[in-house]
């Protein structure tokens, strides 16, 4: 029966209180474990019933004389509440208020020594023997562990756990007497050699038993399709994952720089850590000095330190850092503001001005162009010709490689191979290889094949079974053929079934716009495009390039002025910040199908075939894909409605060159109109007619087209002393 004692029981009552109470012959051992599964699994109980569920039924064992289901439930109800209590009050941490105080000295030793199997200082083992059933206990334990598992696992639904990627490696055979060359410190050649490596990137092997050598002084450009591991490459190296001598400093410009309080200017100058550390020392050297606490070992110190800062032209660093700067973008205000005032794009700038000022034996830039306009891009490529060192980039800007490399490495088929020149002359030498490589093929072949004729004639003749056999040996020891190794052609394609509209297709008319109203960021806007049009909007980063094509999009209100566009206009958009913004949990497959429900995998597969996510690259999440294939999924989802206009921002980012030809290709088959923000000298001139430049708050047309405007940008370096 429930008592009206147990209702009224005070709500300070714990829950060791409530079983001493209603259970005051409990067994010790039975008291342990219900004290202990309440005590670690407090928090985990939603209700009485479940308290019930985890130990009633030890309950009801242990008083099946005296107290019926109701009671027990009644009381767990009860232990319930003072749980909640709890919970709400205490820390993780327990608390015991011990009723004396308690003196080490005063444990006695028997009770130590009294029992060999001693748990702790404070514990020892009880005896075996208990009252209560074992298989109840059992019950109750299996329950409470049901009820953890089906919360874990509602919980791992509401927010699924993110894609942990793989992991890339790379191993290399190097000998002994290499490691104790460079552990002497006897190798003083900045040439770097890297034999018989493997690179993989989890399960997958990108380089097998390759070769690379990178001479001083020398540029070298990295060159491959997407995806197979140059990225991954210049990782291993930054890191040393490969050997590269000791001596030889690294730096790979790969993240952006931290946002603090650092002047964008100091922050460059931070980055010679030699002229840093001789300053620093200078300055403590001056003021014991000047405290008259330095001695005459002190004195020439600091006279060593200025013959050394002499010698590296300290004193010129601020005016070649200030120069490397505004090469890249920054006028002299942005050069002293703090670098947590800059976005990602500019602090990935600021990181590049780093490296350019610090000089490295090896500098690896990986897509350097991406983060830059095309007049910053002009300056690099000038600035970079002239570089003393050696450099080894991955880029797919074919005018820059151009421009900067005297050599290019290959990497395809899980191999390296190397070619003196720039990128045209490797075209050139890659198709003449392919070439004599497909005639001795052949050669090979006919060979064969004149052999083969010859042995299958005279098999059965008893009069040349000698020349047969000796024929047979012959082609036994003939080198195995290998057939031609051509990569796959990348193909794109915009799907063009719509109707033809009849202009004007998208204007913008005396359009005014401004993000605060004291900085006007263009005033009385006139533009037009039609679905003829090829446009490419250049211009300096924060000109309004991806305001203007927003304005077009109709994205932004105009703060005056009007935007007319066709009734039956349908844009399609890809962001320079598409990629990131892809659902990167899921493969490519599930990433349609959740855009664009209702339709069978099939469809899905077939429009990501079109971009070259074929096969695996389909089921894989989105997170393990390289950067180029990442775009090419974005393009994917951003051409499934069939659009009849397309507006591109930075298009090119992360795709490999021959994606980019494909892209090229695509756009001038496209039977709508076009609009683009690039810096990708190549793809402008292959696919644009119109060139817009934002300067000054206008936007205006060169009729010269690229060429035009890089004679302008070229003019403005000589007047400014860039070049």
């Amino acid at each position: 029966m429930r008592g009206p004692c147990r209702r009224g029981r005070s709500i300070m009552a714990t829950y060791v209180d409530i079983l001493k109470s209603e259970f005051p012959e409990i067994d010790t051992e039975v008291f342990d474990y219900i004290t202990g599964v309440l005590d670690s699994g407090g928090a985990d109980f939603e209700d009485g019933e479940e308290v019930f569920d985890a130990i009633g039924g030890v309950l009801q064992e242990m008083s099946a004389d005296y107290k019926n289901e109701d009671d027990i439930r009644d009381i767990c109800l009860q232990m319930f509440n003072t749980l909640q209590l709890n919970n709400c009050h205490t820390t993780t941490q327990k608390q015991v208020l011990l009723d004396a105080p308690v003196q080490l000295s005063q444990i006695s030793v028997e009770t130590v020594s009294a029992t060999s199997d001693v748990q702790g200082i404070w514990m020892t083992k009880r005896g075996q023997n208990t009252t209560v059933n074992a298989k109840k206990l059992e019950k109750a334990e299996a329950k409470l562990k049901a009820k953890h598992d089906k919360r874990n696992e509602k919980d791992s639904q509401k927010s699924p756990s993110p894609v942990v990627l793989e992991e890339a490696s790379a191993s290399q055979a190097c000998s002994k007497k290499d490691s104790r060359v460079d552990m002497s410190g006897k190798n003083r050649s900045y040439d770097i050699r890297i034999e018989n490596f493997d690179v993989s990137f989890g399960e997958r092997s990108l380089l097998q038993g390759a070769e690379m050598s990178l001479a001083t002084g020398r540029r070298y450009g990295l060159v491959g399709r997407n995806g197979l591991g140059k990225t991954t490459l210049l990782k291993m190296l930054a890191s040393r994952s490969l050997r590269v001598p000791p001596h030889i400093t690294i730096l790979h410009v790969e993240q952006e720089v931290a946002g603090d309080d650092t002047p964008a200017l100091q922050s460059v100058l931070e980055s010679d850590t030699v002229r840093e550390g001789l300053l620093t020392e200078e300055r403590t050297l001056n003021a014991r000095i000047a405290n008259g606490l330095a001695d005459g070992m002190e004195s020439v110190r600091l006279s060593e330190i200025y013959v050394r800062l002499e010698e590296i032209e300290a004193d010129k660093a601020p005016a070649r850092a200030s120069v490397i700067l505004a090469g890249l973008g920054f006028t002299s205000k942005m050069q002293q503001q703090t670098t947590k005032e800059f976005s990602g794009g500019w602090r990935m700038r600021l990181a590049l001005a780093r490296a350019l000022f610090a000089k490295p034996d090896l500098l690896l830039l990986d897509e350097p162009t991406n983060m830059l306009d095309v007049r910053a891009i002009l300056w690099l490529e000038n600035y970079l010709q002239t570089w003393q060192s050696t450099i080894l980039v991955v880029s797919h800007d074919r005018n820059f490689l151009n421009a900067v490399v005297t050599d290019i490495i290959h990497l395809h088929s899980q191999r390296l191979e190397s070619y003196r020149g720039d990128y045209e002359n490797f075209i050139k030498t890659k198709e003449d290889r392919l070439k004599n490589q497909q005639r001795e093929y052949e050669a090979q072949l006919q060979y064969r094949e004149h052999i083969q004729v010859f042995i299958d004639r005279f098999r059965y003749n008893a009069n040349r079974a000698a020349q047969v056999q000796s024929k047979l040996k012959l082609l036994e020891k003939l080198p195995e053929l290998k057939p031609l190794e051509k990569e796959a052609e990348v193909m794109l394609r915009f799907p063009d079934n719509f109707e033809k509209l009849s202009p004007p297709i998208l204007q913008l008319d005396e359009v005014e716009f401004y993000y605060s109203p004291d900085k006007s960021l263009f005033n009385g806007l006139c533009v037009s495009a039609d679905l003829e049009s090829r446009i490419c909007i250049v211009g300096e980063n924060g000109a309004g390039k991806t305001t203007a094509l927003k304005l077009l999009m109709g994205e932004l209100t105009p703060v005056s002025g009007v935007r007319h566009s066709h009734r039956n206009l349908k844009i399609g958009y890809f962001s320079q910040h598409h990629v990131d913004q892809l659902d990167m949990n899921v493969c490519s497959v599930e990433l349609l199908l959740n855009k664009f429900p209702g339709r069978n995998e099939e469809e899905y597969r077939h429009q990501l075939g079109r971009y070259g996510i074929t096969g695996e690259l389909a089921t894989r999440p989105v997170a393990s894909l390289s950067g180029g294939q990442k775009s090419r999924v974005a393009f994917a989802q951003m051409t499934m409605p069939c659009p009849n206009f397309y507006i591109l921002d930075e298009p090119t980012n992360h795709l490999d060159m021959e994606s980019i030809e494909s892209l090229a290709k695509a756009l001038n088959k496209f039977k709508g109109g076009v609009v683009l923000v690039s810096h990708d000298e190549r793809l402008i001139r292959e696919v644009c007619k119109e060139l817009w430049v934002c300067e000054g708050g206008k936007v205006k047309r060169i009729d010269g087209g690229f060429d035009e405007y890089r004679d302008i940008l070229h003019e403005q370096f000589r007047k400014e002393g860039y070049l």
